[in-house]
């Protein structure tokens, strides 16, 4: 349920009768067809395949059974009650996987969960060798990967035994990670990602086609620190359960997923027929990337409310309701406009006022009020390009946003984005300067207490990337440059 796997009997009765094969216990129909996948691996293999009256129970009953993950213990099932496997034995493993005709073996997902479940439950594991890796990422439990039903047979009847799978070793990426330093000029744009990055901040990027906004936002990927053990193994069974592991093995990295404008709310929030992580649930720990922001289905944006605010999806279904992470960073970009050159140095805007403002409409006020940091990114000329020096490198961005977020970890256990109430108070000391300004600004920008907060949480991260104890009338003022005032929001 959600990234939790649910243990699950397989019963196999069979008996005297005109020959049939029954399948209880709220099967769905790919669990269905597992009987002409079972039966037909069984004969391919070489193995018989009782002519009798089967009847195969899931239990609990109560609870829909879903995907191709049954058809192996089915069918151990069937041989242990020809007498071909010891009952005790088979009792002692943990199974799944998916039958081909012939008698291999293929994936399926959430193995890692079903490995956590094992180990709880203090029994080894039986899976394809194609998901033994996967399984094997948790220690103190035995996995065993089996090719082909004959060797999952030959293993449990001790003639043929399997050798225990190693754990990968993580994949080192970061040469893949695309460097910071490739983007000259926007220095203020720079600045602002990494600020959004270093205190988890939600960013808006606005700007002219060709500016830069999409080369940012996929660099951003580079500044995040490596996950902490507990951070890898949740993202890595989220990803597990959706089915998108692979032979990665455990995600030492932040996720960063971009999907497309055309995204279905299932793909972007999770859910479908079989509820599965969506792409917000993907990004978890990381980043989630939306390009031409006002291009994405209005209701599709409105369900990233809930996310954003609670770190967490709850998807509901008559039968069940199931609950995904979802503490993810959003970063948005898009045009000014229609036709994209508003406020362009070159190219004159072609749109009316009314245009402009259905454009920006399309993003509804209390979304756009949970995005912290708004910055536009100018289209810079080839001359300007020419001349810009190259900037840093992302390692050593990354090291100072390393070096605030371990701040924030020691004085308040989480990053600034997500102070609120109380605790923001009791970590935002504000210099004599600063308080007075601050309260200046206020007046002069007649803030609300929402848009108060959002100051005080981005002018925190400024000082702590500063490595200030206090917050400066400096770290203020920056925040304020930084106020979503564009699209006219407090």
């Amino acid at each position: 349920m959600g990234v939790d796997a649910v243990p699950v009997t397989v019963e196999v009765d069979v008996a005297s009768g005109l020959p049939a094969f029954n399948l209880v216990g709220l099967p769905d129909q790919a669990v269905s067809e597992s009987r002409e996948r079972v039966r037909a691996a069984l004969r391919n293999s070489g193995l018989p395949f009782p002519i009798s009256r089967i009847t195969v129970n899931l239990a609990p009953a109560d609870l829909r059974k879903e995907g191709p993950l049954f058809d192996l213990p089915m069918a151990l099932g069937l041989l242990v009650a020809q007498g071909m496997i010891p009952q005790q034995v088979l009792s002692e493993y943990v199974v799944a996987g998916e039958l081909a005709l012939d008698g291999s073996l293929r994936a399926v997902p959430g193995m890692i969960n079903m490995a956590l479940m094992a180990r709880t439950l203090q029994k080894k594991v039986l899976v394809p060798f194609l998901n033994a890796g996967e399984a094997a990422l948790i220690e103190g439990v035995e996995v065993y990967g089996a090719n082909t039903l004959l060797e999952a047979l030959n293993h449990l009847n001790g003639t043929r035994p399997l050798p225990l799978s190693p754990r990968p070793v993580p994949e080192q990426d970061e040469q893949t990670l695309l460097c910071l330093s490739d983007i000259k000029g926007q220095t203020q744009a720079k600045r602002t990602l990494e600020i959004a990055i270093a205190g988890g901040h939600n960013l808006l990027m606005m700007g002219s086609p060709g500016s830069g906004k999409t080369m940012l936002s996929r660099r951003s990927a580079s500044l995040l620190p490596a996950l902490t053990d507990e951070e890898a193994l949740e993202v890595t069974r989220i990803h597990s359960a959706a089915g998108q592991l692979g032979a990665r093995g455990l995600i030492t990295r932040p996720p960063f997923r971009a999907p497309h404008h055309t995204v279905s709310d299932a793909g972007l929030i999770g859910g479908g027929s079989i509820p599965k992580p969506g792409e917000v649930s993907l990004a978890h720990y990381g980043i989630l990337f939306l390009d031409e922001f006002p291009e994405f289905n209005r209701k599709s944006l409105e369900t990233l409310r809930q996310p954003l605010e609670d770190g967490i999806v709850q998807i509901s279904r008559a039968r069940a309701s199931v609950t995904y992470p979802a503490r993810f960073q959003l970063i948005a970009a898009m045009n000014p406009c229609p036709c994209g050159w508003l406020g362009d140095t070159e190219k004159p805007c072609t749109c009316t006022p009314a245009e402009r403002s259905r454009y920006v409409s399309r993003i509804s006020g209390p979304l756009l009020d949970r995005i912290d940091l708004v910055v536009t990114v100018p289209r810079l000329t080839v001359e300007e390009l020419n001349r810009a020096p190259e900037g840093e490198k992302s390692s050593v961005v990354r090291e100072r946003i390393a070096k605030a977020r371990n701040s924030m970890q020691q004085r308040q256990g989480m990053r600034n984005a997500v102070l609120v109430g109380q605790k923001l108070r009791e970590v935002t000391q504000l210099s004599s300067d600063a308080a007075s300004f601050l309260t200046a600004v206020s007046q002069q920008l007649s803030l609300t207490g929402r848009g108060y907060d959002r100051l005080l949480r981005v002018a925190r991260t400024i000082a702590d990337l500063a490595g200030s104890e206090d917050i400066r009338q400096v770290h203020v003022a920056e925040a304020v440059a930084y106020r979503p005032k564009g699209l006219e929001l407090v």
